[in-house]
């Protein structure tokens, strides 16, 4: 009984297998599965076994073929165009990116430096040199300054010596004038005395 089930449900399934098969529906595999199943078999006298098949189904199979190798033709033309089309595109993207990546770089060394004299010279450089060009300037004020201060240290001396020199000529003359005064007035007097006497 039990293999009898068995049996029965392995028919059914194969059954329903074979309705489901058809020349005019389904993939290429399932038709050629019909095609096999539905033939007949044929012995030849050496008992060589053939297979019968239908003209007309030996015709639906390879029109259907045929239409299936157009369609993946067809396909297989429209994917290679596709990829083609990408391919271009990607080669145009790269491109893209490339003068992009050109035009960062540049833009890039542009901001990381700045013209001087129609020469680009880096921010740093620039900053040193800068700082370069104050530093010497300041050295060259205090340079100045120093110098400024010593001479006016020694001007004051040397107007001070000099007022002083004044002062001292001032009262050498005063005394040379009292001095010639006091001898005028002693050669009058000399005189005056020769004359009375």
């Amino acid at each position: 009984m039990l293999l009898f089930t068995f049996t029965a449900t392995a028919q059914t399934e194969t059954e329903e297998e074979d309705d489901q098969l058809s020349l005019d529906s389904g993939t290429l595999e399932n038709q050629f599965e019909y095609l096999t199943k539905r033939s007949n078999n044929w012995r030849d006298a050496r008992g060589q076994s053939y297979e019968v098949v239908r003209n007309e189904w030996i015709a639906k199979i390879k029109s259907h073929t045929l239409d299936s190798l157009k369609a993946l033709k067809k396909e297989l033309l429209d994917t290679q165009n596709k990829v083609a089309s990408q391919s271009q595109e990607v080669s145009q993207l790269k491109s893209t990116l490339s003068n992009t990546k050109n035009n960062l770089e540049e833009t890039n060394l542009e901001k990381d430096s700045m013209s001087l004299f129609g020469l680009q010279i880096s921010k740093t450089g620039y900053n040193t040199l800068l700082w370069s060009i104050i530093a010497g300037l300041l050295a060259f004020l205090f340079f100045f300054i120093y110098k400024y201060k010593n001479s006016n240290a020694i001007t004051k001396e040397a107007k001070l010596r000099l007022e002083e020199t004044e002062e001292e000529f001032e009262e050498h003359r005063r005394n040379a004038l009292e001095r010639e005064q006091k001898v005028r007035r002693q050669l009058q007097d000399e005189l005056n005395k020769n004359r009375n006497s």
